[in-house]
């Protein structure tokens, strides 16, 4: 059995003798090099530029400006097109501007022999601007502008969206308490080690992208888009990828890219920008203010619940309202409440782009909802877990609205009792029940629903190919993508499964090539062992019937009962000829050479709820304003597990992002300009794994009907539910509800002297 076992990673060996082959590894002999010339201001006009004295410059090729590109606008963000223009992203970006909209907007780019001579000629463009006032914060936006962030949006709200369920209002009155809060959550960035790097350059009148990216058919596809040409005349290949956590799921600077080679000759040109140029220009996780406000009964009972979210989209629609409204839909499941109401706003403002980052709007969502649901158990006095259990759906549910999301295996009650056990939740809760003094600790937790893929809201396809080599293993090509997560040894997993073949009979390439490799979306969603799994069980199923079929060609039409295990086709459970043999004659036959191969494209319209929760014990220092966490983990039922080392080390991944979002992560910025303050990894705090505790992981495996192999969703999961339990361990410890992540010692402190302990 492939499915369950802690296969050794396929790529590890290459990794770790430094033999994979990233993009910049790549670089082609004599690449020119493009640095980007960025706007000093965070909203106006350019009135003028002067490229004169760059383009002097020793050393310079080109100098392009805005009014060199053209004019189309195009969409950003890695989700499937459609034919059905509703289903369409916001197109509201060209690849280089006059129109300003966030400090640092791309307006100029320079390409030259060297980055010395790039790097020069871009401090030697000379710009001025009209300015407008910089609108940083989104209720402000929403206000209305003087100028508008983009013109057809006067109110600055790029999209909203709302929904009720049941009679909320009636539910509110009906209740015997109503509790409203607000919570807040932070822009961060995801820091994934290599920065978004590519080369392009032209061959046959065709573009090639070489790129760091999750999304290589997506952003063939957009490059098409945003140069006005046949997306067929653009090909872009992914090698190895330095993490992307959604940064690289949207298409960042491959369209400029393919642009300035065009304007060379189609002579290679290298753009590889910063670490300040990723915070700030790039995507971040999206800034939300949440207004909660639920009613319940003396018992316990949850009556009626409703939200309002506002979501700061930055200066461009990226990904835009799906994020916001992910969070929305989230609402209504993992509680059953007969009453719920959303509504939620995505607004414009002059602020770095919001885009996709791991969780997908989850993480934000969670921690609010996470937290009121501490509130009002304490306000209750009931056990934070009881009150929970109590509420949640036991059992199969589905989504009211969207019918082909449900919850087909629900194991989120399982999770929370083996979180429960780990962290001797009811001994410690009484134990550190009522603490004084400086140095308190606590226990708290946080649960989690999380879909698997996009469908129905957007389109589910993955491709998959195989062939049978001549010595009787397996050439396995697909188009989703391998980013650090695991996903070639997963699917080399799934092939070897229903092929009945050893693991290393699999070969998969990990670099995908839009000309060559199966059309699939892309590593997003967590939906590429699920989606892409799919592709690769029928794509399996296929060429095995294919393999036996002409084996019973072999064996002279044989109406006996053939098989294929370990590399050797039986008959009638008695050896019959090697799997090799077999391949050697399909190749070589001078009698019936048929080269045995398997294609298939696969549109999945299914979605499943996979669950987890987090358990943390803290201990906070009141004085100093600092939380430290002392023991973590991470239950989650996300079917059954294709390689549960993978997984854990899945997990490991998503906690340790978690513990960043919820104690450290921030961007800041200058509210008079929207300029990025700490955009380094010197003064952003990052974790380090001198600031991680040890992370504790479980499991409970549920079979999920609708998997190709029994699994769901786990690649975003892990780094949902970590900052709210973290939160609430620290209102545990301290009775102090703060509902502003990162819990920074600032605002610890702020929060501790507002509730007077620091007078204690």
């Amino acid at each position: 059995m492939s499915v369950g076992s802690n296969v050794v990673r396929v790529d590890a060996y290459d990794k770790v003798t430094g033999r994979a082959k990233f993009t910049d590894d790549l670089i082609l002999d004599k690449c020119l090099v493009a640095k980007i010339c960025h706007a000093t201001i965070g909203n106006g006009r350019v009135t003028r530029i002067d490229t004169s004295k760059a383009e002097a410059l020793p050393g310079v090729v080109k100098v392009v400006t805005f009014k060199d590109v053209p004019e189309c606008t195009f969409p950003t963000p890695g989700h499937p097109w459609s034919v059905e223009t509703a289903h369409q992203d916001v197109s509201d970006r060209r690849i280089l501007t006059d129109r300003i909209r966030y400090y640092g907007d791309d307006i100029a780019a320079v390409i030259a022999e060297d980055e010395v001579a790039a790097s020069r000629a871009v401090r030697l463009i000379e710009v001025e601007y009209e300015e407008y006032p910089v609108v940083t914060e989104p209720r402000t936006a929403m206000e209305g502008a003087t100028v508008p962030v983009h013109t057809e949006k006067p109110d600055n709200i790029l999209a909203q969206s709302q929904y009720e369920i049941g009679d909320v209002d009636g539910g509110f009155e009906a209740s015997d308490e109503v509790y409203r809060a607000v919570y807040k959550t932070p822009m961060v960035q995801h820091c994934h080690l290599e920065t978004p790097v590519s080369y392009a350059y032209m061959e046959k009148g065709r573009i090639v992208i070489v790129t760091s990216t999750q999304i290589p058919h997506i952003v063939r596809r957009v490059c098409g888009q945003a140069l006005g040409i046949p997306w067929g005349n653009i090909r872009i290949i992914k090698p190895y990828i330095g993490g992307g956590f959604g940064n690289k799921q949207d298409v960042l600077y491959e369209p400029l890219n393919a642009f300035l080679t065009t304007q060379v000759g189609g002579r290679p040109v290298k753009l590889d920008i910063s670490r300040e140029e990723t915070f700030n220009n790039t995507r971040t996780r999206h800034r939300i203010e949440y207004e909660l406000t639920t009613g319940y009964n003396k018992d316990g009972h949850i009556v009626a619940k409703d939200m309002v979210a506002i979501s700061n989209q930055g200066g461009y629609a990226s990904h835009g309202h799906s994020i916001v409204a992910n969070g929305a839909t989230a609402f209504r499941h993992l509680y059953h409440v007969e009453n719920v109401r959303a509504k939620a706003y995505t607004v414009y403002t002059n602020t770095p782009v919001g885009g996709a980052m791991r969780g997908y709007g989850i993480p934000q969502y969670c921690f609010a909802q996470e937290a009121m649901m501490d509130d009002i158990a304490l306000k209750l006095s009931m056990d934070p877990v009881e009150f929970r259990l109590m509420n949640m759906y036991h059992g199969y549910f589905g989504d009211p609205f969207l019918k082909e999301i449900a919850a087909n295996t629900n194991g989120a009650v399982a999770c929370i009792e083996k979180g429960r056990d780990y962290i001797h939740w009811d001994e410690k809760r009484k134990l550190y029940k009522d603490q004084t003094g400086n140095i308190r600790r606590g226990v708290g937790m946080a649960v989690f629903s999380y879909k698997t893929g996009v469908y129905p809201i957007s389109l589910e396809i993955a491709g998959a190919r195989m062939g049978l080599n001549q010595d009787g293993s397996i050439q396995l090509a697909l188009g989703a993508t391998e980013i650090g997560q695991g996903a070639d040894t997963v699917f080399c997993q799934m092939a070897a499964e229903t092929l009945h073949l050893p693991v290393e009979k699999i070969h998969i390439e990990t670099v995908q090539d839009t000309d060559i490799s199966p059309f699939d979306t892309g590593a997003y969603a967590s939906r590429q062992t699920y989606v892409t799994g799919t592709a690769i069980k029928e794509c399996a199923q296929l060429l095995l019937e294919k393999i036996l079929t002409y084996a019973r060609k072999l064996l002279d039409g044989t109406e006996a009962e053939l098989t294929l295990a370990d590399g050797e086709i039986y008959e009638d459970g008695e050896p019959a000829m090697t799997l090799e043999t077999l391949a050697m004659e399909s190749y070589y036959s001078l009698t019936d050479s048929s080269v045995i191969t398997a294609e298939v494209s696969r549109q999945v319209k299914n979605n499943t709820i996979s669950f987890g929760c987090c358990f943390a014990e803290v201990e906070v220092d009141i004085k100093l304003g600092k939380v430290k966490v002392t023991d973590i983990i991470n239950v989650h039922d996300s079917g059954i597990l294709i390689n549960p080392q993978l997984a854990t080390m899945q997990v490991h991944g998503g906690m340790s992002m978690g513990l960043g979002y919820g104690l450290s992560e921030q961007m800041i910025l200058d509210e008079k300009t929207g300029k990025v303050l700490n955009g380094t990894l010197l003064d952003y705090k990052l974790q380090t794994m001198m600031d991680a505790p040890d992370l504790s992981v479980d499991f409970v495996q549920l079979e999920d009907p609708t998997g190709p192999y029994g699994n769901k969703a786990l690649g975003e999961p892990p780094a949902i539910p970590v900052a709210p339990a973290i939160r609430n361990a620290v209102l545990h410890a301290t009775g102090v509800a703060i509902n502003e992540i990162p819990l920074s010692p600032q605002r610890c402190f702020e929060a501790f002297k507002a509730a007077g302990l620091l007078d204690a």
